[in-house]
């Protein structure tokens, strides 16, 4: 069993959307949200799809379900108050519904450019690992501040470096045992990588795409909104 866990309890507040929560707004005509949910409900190899919505989001999320015939969609949940508890509030849905075997991916609602081969490839790194992030190549000088104010530290190799994304993917009994070891130690973590990696987990990449943005100010709204129309425009001329 391989099931989508997708967070949308973002309140867009960065985004000067008028109060409107980030993962409702259009482009195309389609919310992001359903952008995002479609993905996993086109992969062949997703079976369901658990979706932590903000809790006054819930209803619109229903309707969107029900309009756009996301038919994997198995739960909507309300969140948490951080992005780490709507994470564990996910994985505690979808061990109520399925076994501590079942391959789970953490994406974010909000990050709707990947693709279906992107999901492949990080459930078969699970299958094969156990861990698998989805990674895109640092195409930016990346260094260390310095110790001074105002001072650069150590450049880091390019090559060397890349930038975490998601899909994050995990067994379902691996990543709950990290979370429930995380809430009894009171510690807060970034993201669920960073958590399985101080429990002493190896985590496994899988090359994904540079444009795999996640959606947080209105730069990175019309940066996705010209991803499309690119997409679009190949289309037509058959590229």
């Amino acid at each position: 069993m391989n099931v989508a866990i997708i967070f949308a309890g973002g309140t867009g507040q960065r985004m000067s959307s008028s109060g409107i929560p980030k993962q409702f707004l259009l482009v195309n005509q389609k919310p992001i949200i359903v952008h995002t949910l479609e993905h996993f409900q086109y992969a062949p190899n997703i079976d369901k799809i658990i979706v932590v919505s903000l809790a006054s989001g819930i209803p619109q999320v229903e309707s969107l379900v029900a309009k756009f015939g996301l038919t994997k969609v198995v739960s909507i949940i309300p969140g948490g108050s951080t992005g780490q508890e709507s994470i564990f509030l996910g994985l505690e849905e979808c061990r109520r519904l399925f076994d501590d075997e079942t391959v789970v991916l953490l994406h974010d609602g909000v990050r709707p450019v990947i693709n279906q081969t992107m999901i492949e490839e990080c459930i078969s790194c699970v299958l094969h690992h156990g861990n698998a992030i989805t990674i895109a190549p640092s195409t930016e000088t990346t260094l260390v501040k310095g110790d001074e104010p105002r001072t650069a530290g150590t450049i880091l190799d390019r090559s060397q470096c890349v930038i975490a994304k998601a899909p994050q993917c995990f067994f379902l009994g691996d990543i709950h045992k990290a979370h429930l070891k995380a809430n009894e130690e009171k510690l807060e973590f970034i993201d669920s990588a960073s958590m399985m990696q101080h429990f002493g987990h190896t985590l496994y990449l899988v090359e994904g795409l540079s444009a795999n943005i996640k959606i947080t100010t209105p730069i990175d709204f019309y940066t996705f909104k010209a991803y499309l129309d690119v997409q679009d425009s190949m289309n037509v001329i058959g590229l």
